[in-house]
């Protein structure tokens, strides 16, 4: 399984990813290891995440999210709170 995710960071933005495991990549984003975009905005919360048969699958879910306007990616998170 793969997953898509998308963290909130400190000053509010988005920002998504993709990984096999959302624990220890969230771990790693909090110690400034994850990623240059969340290095400087710590520290991020994980607010959507979705499940993926494969890495395939997450990567193109992960691009097409990254394209989307902050409205859009809010308005994804909110839709889904049920996580």
């Amino acid at each position: 399984m793969a997953y898509v995710y998308i963290l909130k960071c400190s000053d509010g933005s988005y920002y998504p990813g993709f990984t096999t495991d959302i624990e220890r990549r969230l771990a790693e984003h909090n110690q400034g290891i994850g990623s240059k975009y969340t290095r400087s905005r710590l520290p991020v919360e994980c607010v959507y995440q979705e499940e993926l048969s494969s890495k395939s699958e997450a990567m193109k879910r992960e691009s097409a999210i990254k394209k989307m306007s902050h409205n859009e990616k809010e308005k994804l998170v909110n839709d889904n709170r049920e996580f």
